[in-house]
């Protein structure tokens, strides 16, 4: 897969959940089957606000030219979505989430594998 190809699969699945978790969080964690609290509702609200810049920094990127800056960029969210992978993965075993939540988990695969190819050692960035 391409750099621009993932960078912006990326941008898109940002803007689908980051708005809808900034904006109507308890909703949006209903369909993962969790009850919503103060706390629930504020950490749900950062973490959309946090996509939403995911999202533009993803889409603004997606033609960097192979650059120190791109290797960095390629490390955040590869961290970002490995640590994210093993989290919600924890909480999907402790049956914090329904069936909904393995959706999740493979969206995080998905860009830790996708972004984690681009870290290999002679792998083309392009």
């Amino acid at each position: 897969m391409k750099f621009k190809t993932l960078m912006i699969i990326k941008a898109i699945v940002c803007l689908g959940f980051g708005p809808l978790l900034l904006f109507i969080p308890g909703f949006v964690l209903s369909l993962f089957g969790m009850e919503i609290c103060d706390a629930a509702s504020l950490t749900a609200k950062e973490y959309g606000a946090s996509m939403i810049g995911g999202m533009l920094l993803a889409f603004l990127a997606r033609d960097a030219v192979p650059s120190k800056v791109r290797k960095a960029i390629i490390w955040d969210f590869f961290i970002y979505d490995l640590a994210a992978f093993v989290a919600v993965t924890i909480l999907q075993l402790q049956g914090v989430m329904n069936f909904m939540g393995w959706g999740i988990i493979v969206i995080y695969l998905f860009f830790s594998v996708g972004f984690g190819i681009f870290l290999l050692p002679n792998q083309s960035t392009s």
